[in-house]
């Protein structure tokens, strides 16, 4: 059985190798037809782009994707610099009509996202050319590598029951050079994905045939995220079935973690795209959708018929009533454990790594202030945005609705949700981001803790101090502490994962929907010989 777990790792490399290199691949230019029908269809009208462009990318030479990229980008700045300087002489020559026009010619968009554009029609070879064979050496030699690692372990970890031996003693799971290496990868992986898509272009090729049978159109940057985050959260989610067996509970929950994701992320918002509906996931809830309320989506949805008036409904209705509503009676655990796609990567490719959260004092003070401050960071830009789209200007009380919105999307929707939130699981824990920045679990939080009938119980009297429960824990909660005093564990962070109470080996912890009256317990320490023993048992009772 081992054999066959280092043959599947082997396998595994080579898929995930073969992915990667993939992106060196390939040439990309364009003949004078094409770049004359590209710039009929984007509708521009600079001849310095074209001329810029015509020079660089119109060409015989083999270029790769890094050298087409730089290429664009620089036809692009030559283009906006040319007419920047034409807009601040004509501004020093008070020749405002004259200034007026110069704004049509120049190129607005990223460089890089210009780029992408341009690449994704200019680009041949060998990956573009057999995508079927593409797919099966890095999506299908990945997903077989790694059931071979994993599927050896109903045999491996014997009966049913939770194995976690070992775990600090290697490089993978105990911050050593192994972990640091995915680290890289990952983080390599966002911000490549995020800043440089041009720069994966050749990733898109290889999931156009499946994304033109899901929506008719061709495989975005977005779509290949979408489709790789589904096959990583399946994948491991069958590790998640072998390891827990033993817990209804865990089994259940991963179910419905990857139903939520793979079906209302993925290929619902793709299906209702193919019908020439709004794509639009129907479980994210505002604030984690934090572009809900932007112009041009409230603008998009209400010019898309009843589909679009529906779903902006559904939108406020989910956030307002739905999500405190379902908080109150189950707790945050029903959306951040069974329904949250961020959640569902967390519990399954992020499961190796939750021994890693932070449990001192300190990490929770940050918490509580970093992951509130996000909130109110999520809502003043919803109100400044919300404010300037109904009365027409473009800033309030001195804040540029588009300068908050870039800033709130770079820092925490690509920085802080991606390429920290999920880059650094290897090192910080695999709830980074749900512990310390999610707006929506904030929100959540604030209503479990003071208004809700969940909590965890323990019987304190049957705690052995093994410290399982504290070690994976993966809000960083030291469940220990309350488990010693037996007391119930009533806390906002809690996402009700229950991985607490599978690991323990006495049955301490009990996940529980009660009354709210005792649900915040004495915290005090009861001993035997304590004259007010009984009467406080009786207070209780």
């Amino acid at each position: 059985m081992k054999t066959i777990k280092h043959i599947g790792l082997v396998i595994f490399l080579i898929g995930l190798t073969i992915f990667t290199a993939s992106v060196f691949t390939g040439n990309f230019s364009f003949t004078e037809k094409e770049l004359d029908i590209y710039f009929v269809e984007k509708k521009y009208k600079s001849d310095i782009f074209k001329e810029e462009l015509q020079k660089g990318i119109v060409t015989d030479e083999n270029l790769n994707i890094f050298q087409f990229s730089k290429r664009v980008r620089n036809a692009v700045e030559k283009n906006n610099l040319y007419y920047d300087n034409l807009i601040e002489k004509y501004n020093k020559e008070k020749n405002w009509d004259k200034k007026g026009l110069q704004y049509q010619y120049k190129i607005n968009g990223k460089p890089h996202a210009i780029s992408y554009q341009i690449a994704k029609k200019a680009g041949s070879g060998f990956v573009k050319e057999n995508a079927s064979l593409m797919w099966f050496l890095t999506f299908g030699l990945g997903i077989l590598g790694a059931l071979m690692f994993m599927l050896p372990n109903l045999i491996l970890l014997g009966k049913p029951g939770i194995k976690n031996d070992h775990i600090y003693q290697e490089s993978s799971t105990n911050r050593g050079f192994i972990a640091w290496l995915v680290l890289v990868y990952l983080v390599t992986f966002y911000l490549v994905l995020y800043f440089m898509a041009d720069y994966v272009v050749n990733w898109t090729y290889i999931l156009d045939p499946i994304s033109k049978a899901l929506n008719g159109g061709e495989a975005s940057q977005w779509f290949v995220y979408g489709f790789l985050y589904c096959t990583i959260m399946l994948t491991m989610g069958i590790r998640m079935y072998i390891k827990y067996r033993h817990n209804k509970y865990q089994i259940v929950r991963t179910t419905s973690v990857l139903f939520f994701q793979i079906v209302f992320a993925f290929l619902i918002p793709e299906i209702m795209a193919s019908l020439g509906k709004p794509g639009y996931d129907f479980k994210s809830a505002f604030p984690l959708d934090y572009d809900f309320f932007w112009e041009w989506n409230i603008k998009s949805l209400s010019e898309s018929g009843g589909i679009g008036i529906f779903i902006l409904v559904w939108g406020i209705i989910l956030t307002l009533i739905i999500v405190p509503v379902m908080v109150y009676f189950f707790g945050k655990r029903w959306y951040c454990s069974w329904v949250c796609g961020c959640g569902g990567l967390a519990e399954t490719l992020g499961d190796p790594y939750r021994q890693h959260s932070d449990k001192s004092l300190n990490a929770w003070k940050l918490e509580r202030w970093l992951i509130h401050a996000v909130l109110v960071f999520s809502l003043l830009m919803t109100l400044v945005t919300l404010y300037c789209y109904f009365s027409g200007t473009s800033s309030f009380l001195g804040i540029k609705s588009q300068w908050i919105k870039d800033t709130y999307s770079f820092l925490i929707g690509a920085w802080f949700a991606g390429v920290i939130g999920t880059g650094f699981y290897p090192i910080f824990g695999n709830r980074v981001w749900c512990r310390f920045g999610c707006p929506l679990a904030a929100y959540l939080g604030l209503v479990q803790r003071f208004k809700s009938r969940f909590r965890i119980t323990t019987n304190g009297g049957q705690c052995i101090s093994c410290g399982n429960c504290s070690t994976y824990c993966e809000q960083g909660i030291d469940v220990r502490a309350y488990a010693q005093k037996g007391e119930n564990i009533v806390r906002s962070s809690c996402v009700g994962c229950g991985i607490c109470s599978a690991v323990c080996p006495r049955g301490v912890l009990k996940l529980e929907n009660g009354p709210e009256n005792g649900r915040i317990n004495p915290t005090d320490i009861l001993l035997g010989n304590d004259i007010d023993l009984m009467s406080l048992v009786n207070k209780k009772l």
